[in-house]
C-alpha cells in the first residue's frame, strides 16, 4: 500500500513540527489497510480528529457562527460520494463513504447528508468548535442579519488575502494505491466567513477530488479557483497523458496558476503507488507512507 497526505496549502502554518507528526501519524495508519478506499478515510479520520487542521474538530466557521464539513472520495472504478454543509459531523470522509458505498448517488447536501450519516453510525452531534476557533470567532464576527446585510463584510474578509490566518486553507485530504487499485479524498470545514452555506471545492467530483485508472489527486487552497479550474481532475488528467505524478501535479497546479492567479496545491499518486506534489502558497505540509516505512515534507 502507498498513501500520501496533505494538511493544507496556504500561509506557513504555526507550530509546523506538531501538525507534520500528525500528517505521519496518519500516512501510517493508512497504509495499514488492505485496500486504497479503507487508507484514505482510516488517515482523514486521524486529520479530522486534530485541531491542527481544518477539517472535522476545529473547521472554519460560516457567518452565521455555525460549523459546517463537507468530503468527497472517489475510487478507480468510478464510484464516488460527497457530503457537503454538515453541522456536528466529525468524520465527514466516512459521511462520504456512505454515499458511494450505499446510495445510488454521488452528492448527498445539508440534513440530509447529516442524518444519513448517522443512520450508518456515524456521530452527528459532535461539537466542532476548538480553543483556536472560539478565540477567533470572539475576535471578530460579522454582522447579524440576512445575507444581504453580511455581503460587504463577507467580501472584505473572505476575499482580504493579506488578513487570512495560516489555518485558512487547512483541508485535508489523501490519495492511496494498491496494486492498481485507487482512491482520493478531501476533507474540510470550508473557508472562515463564508457566507453561511457556501461549498467550496473539496465535495465536487473533480475539483477538491478524483480518481480513474491512471490515479488519483486531492486538492486543496482557494477553493473557488480550484472548482472553476478543476485541479484534481486535471492532474489525474496528465497522468493519464503519460505524465509522472509530481509533473502531473506541478502541471495542473501551473495551470489554476495561470487562469486564476490563486494559490493552491495537490497531491497525486498513480495506479503503481508513484507520488507526487506541487503548491503555489507559501507552504503545504505532506507525508508519505509505503507499508510500514514513511517519511515527512514539511515543506
Amino acid at each position: 500500500m502507498h498513501v500520501i497526505v496533505h494538511g493544507g496549502a496556504g500561509e506557513e502554518p504555526k507550530a509546523p513540527e506538531s501538525r507534520q507528526a500528525v500528517l505521519d501519524d496518519a500516512a501510517d495508519r493508512g497504509v495499514t489497510e488492505s485496500a486504497p478506499l479503507d487508507a484514505v478515510v482510516r488517515a482523514v479520520e486521524v486529520l479530522e480528529t486534530s485541531p491542527r487542521f481544518n477539517a472535522g474538530i476545529g473547521s472554519a466557521v460560516q457567518s452565521d457562527g455555525s460549523i459546517r464539513t463537507d468530503a468527497g472520495v472517489m475510487t478507480e472504478d468510478g464510484k464516488a460520494g460527497a457530503v457537503c454543509s454538515m453541522e456536528g459531523v466529525e468524520h465527514a470522509l466516512a459521511a462520504a463513504r456512505v454515499v458511494l458505498e450505499e446510495t445510488p448517488h454521488v452528492f448527498v447536501s445539508g440534513e440530509h447528508a447529516r442524518s444519513l450519516a448517522g443512520e450508518y453510525g456515524i456521530d452527528t452531534d459532535v461539537d466542532l468548535w476548538s480553543e483556536r476557533s472560539r478565540e477567533r470567532w470572539a475576535s471578530e464576527s460579522p454582522p447579524e442579519g440576512p445575507a444581504s446585510e453580511q455581503l460587504d463584510w463577507i467580501e472584505e474578509h473572505f476575499g482580504d488575502t493579506s488578513s487570512r490566518a495560516p489555518e485558512d486553507h487547512d483541508t485535508v485530504g489523501a490519495v492511496a494505491a494498491e496494486e492498481g487499485q485507487v482512491a482520493a479524498a478531501t476533507s474540510t470545514g470550508g473557508r472562515w466567513y463564508a457566507l453561511a452555506g457556501r461549498v467550496g471545492d473539496v465535495p465536487q467530483l473533480g475539483a477538491g477530488f478524483f480518481a480513474a485508472d491512471a490515479g488519483g489527486a486531492s486538492a486543496t487552497g482557494a477553493g473557488e479557483a480550484i472548482a472553476r479550474t478543476g485541479v484534481a481532475r486535471a492532474a489525474v488528467g496528465h497522468l493519464e497523458s503519460g505524465d509522472d505524478p509530481e509533473t502531473a501535479a506541478t502541471r495542473a497546479i501551473d495551470e489554476l496558476d495561470t487562469v486564476t492567479g490563486d494559490s493552491a496545491g495537490v497531491i497525486v499518486a498513480d495506479a503503481d503507488g508513484t507520488v507526487g506534489s506541487a503548491y503555489n502558497s507559501d507552504a503545504m505540509q505532506t507525508s508519505v507512507a509505503t507499508d510500514s516505512s514513511s517519511a515527512g515534507d514539511t515543506a
